[in-house]
């Protein structure tokens, strides 16, 4: 099963998500994430998808969403041509003898300590799905209170823009 991420842009009405999230609950297949967020223009809405599945059922879940009268425009996001990035809030025991080494890792990964407070750290990473997971991976040794990841976000490289 194949990781795919996938970009919906629809109009700004109420149920146009669920009526997306609909079409993968029908079929079985389970959403890994999922991100909606305003774009420039206020009547539409930007909708990234990351799912799992053969190749089939990617076209076909592209060819069934694209027909949703409210979809505006649908594509496929390739990794090659595109940014794909993810926020990470981590909350660390701030242990006094960690303190050090937790700092040092969370400066490698060019994360931010965003909040000190009540001994505890929080650490903000804004990166690729990958690049956080290592992050998570390698901090897994210290003690970690409380974590939440956002969904992904998609962008093609370059001069790649849409008339919606």
């Amino acid at each position: 099963m194949k990781k795919q991420c996938m970009v919906v842009f629809v109009e700004n009405n109420a149920g146009v998500l669920a009526r997306v999230a609909s079409l993968f609950v029908q079929r079985g297949f389970n959403i890994d994430s999922l991100t909606v967020s305003p774009t420039e223009n206020e009547k539409v809405s930007r909708i990234t998808i990351v799912t799992r599945g053969d190749e089939k059922f990617f076209n076909q879940i592209m060819q069934q969403t694209g027909k949703l009268i409210e979809t505006k425009m649908i594509f496929s996001v390739e990794p090659t041509f595109s940014l794909i990035h993810e926020v990470l809030l981590i909350k660390f025991a701030a242990e006094e003898a960690d303190n050090e080494k937790l700092q040092s890792l969370i400066g490698i990964y060019g994360a931010k300590i965003v909040d000190r407070t009540g001994g505890c750290i929080v650490a903000e990473l804004t990166d690729t799905p990958q690049r956080l997971d290592g992050f998570i991976e390698d901090t897994a040794k210290f003690k970690v209170v409380e974590s939440c990841r956002s969904g992904a976000i998609a962008m093609e490289r370059g001069n790649v823009s849409y008339e919606l």
